[in-house]
């Protein structure tokens, strides 16, 4: 079922709607003639899918994409002028580039990502692109700085001299190239960038639960970890996992040859 969200007086669409499949949330920004660009209202919408994600049980992995031809093209400078600051307290630019959910989340990128559209799909833990899909940091170009998550994770995700080049000439970069460096997990045709983001985040959600969301939690802190510190407090986080019903679960099915009914507990 697709549930809508975020509308406001002047737009006669929803501008983001979800949809639950699997256990995976589909969140789809739905601004295809401002191609999909982030006013206030668009970024109170996800912020409040990626909390709906986080906080139901049946829910284990989550995608993000945009409607019509284009991912997203960043801040809606004419809600800017306006005097919009599409940024939330704690959550930032699109409720999402400074606090991204716990839980898995895959960016199905077709048409453009730039500016804070990019900073959102580096937000996200896994990336599937159409191979007609560009990426890029063009704040450079209009006098800005991409202070969105941008400069920050870039060198996380790919070779430092390549994520400096990519920032400070602001050119565009296509979806062949950002798979060549092992930004983009998977390319696509064009059009089908969705359905893989899905089946990838299906494959996500038929796993433990609770082992997923532990799975994540340790990839992203252990880089902050002191190296004489880093198997206490991965112990702290997977014990409790180790120690669940799922856990039994898991080892059960294996010995009867049948798949895991996962409880989250």
């Amino acid at each position: 079922m697709t549930e809508p969200s975020g509308a406001t007086p002047d737009e006669t669409e929803p501008v983001v709607l979800t949809e639950n499949v699997d256990g995976v949330q589909v969140v789809t920004i739905n601004r295809p003639e401002a191609r999909n660009a982030i006013n206030t209202a668009t970024a109170t919408a996800i912020a409040a899918a990626m909390d709906e994600l986080d906080s139901r049980d049946d829910l284990v992995a989550g995608v993000i994409t945009g409607a019509g031809r284009s991912f997203c093209a960043g801040m809606d400078l004419k809600a800017f002028l306006a005097g919009e600051r599409p940024s939330l307290p704690g959550r930032g630019f699109a409720g999402i580039v400074q606090q991204p959910p716990a839980k898995p989340l895959v960016a199905a990128v077709e048409g453009h990502a730039i500016a804070g559209g990019f900073e959102i799909v580096l937000a996200c833990d896994l990336i599937v692109a159409s191979e007609e899909a560009k990426f890029g940091l063009p704040e450079v170009k209009r006098g800005l700085v991409a202070a969105g998550g941008g400069l920050l994770r870039l060198p996380e995700r790919v070779p430092y001299h390549v994520a400096v080049e990519w920032a400070l000439t602001g050119e565009l970069v296509s979806a062949r190239a950002a798979h060549e460096v092992s930004l983009v997990n998977r390319l696509t045709p064009p059009g089908q960038a969705r359905s893989e983001a899905l089946e990838l985040a299906r494959t996500i959600a038929g796993n433990g639960p609770l082992a997923v969301r532990a799975t994540k939690e340790i990839i992203n802190a252990a880089r902050d970890w002191p190296s004489d510190e880093a198997f206490e407090r991965q112990q702290a986080i997977s014990e409790p996992v180790r120690s669940s019903e799922d856990a039994r679960e898991g080892a059960l099915a294996f010995k009867e040859k049948r798949a895991p009914a996962w409880k989250g507990r």
